[in-house]
């Protein structure tokens, strides 16, 4: 299951959406990545998402696999979409 989503903070993907984004996705049981261009990381480490320096407007490709695979992707593309709540 992958969906793509684009950063929308202004700031870009910074440690404060970034900590949120590792938190969230340690909730679910899938193993989940993010992939920006030729780069995939652990969307469950704070350091593994932190390195793609991902910018206001880059898009990511959001990756899971497991039982709630599905749930997860839907619940990472809501926190890019709502901006992490910032």
């Amino acid at each position: 299951m992958q969906v793509a989503v684009d950063v929308l903070n202004e700031q870009g993907l910074h440690a404060r959406p970034a900590a949120r984004l590792a938190q969230e996705a340690q909730r679910f049981a899938a193993r989940m990545s993010l992939v920006v261009d030729e780069a995939e990381v652990d969307a469950k480490s704070i350091l593994d998402i932190l390195s793609l320096a991902a910018a206001k407007g880059t898009r990511i490709v959001v990756r899971a696999s497991g039982d709630d695979a599905h749930a997860a992707v839907e619940h990472i593309a809501a926190l890019f979409n709502n901006r992490f709540r910032e």
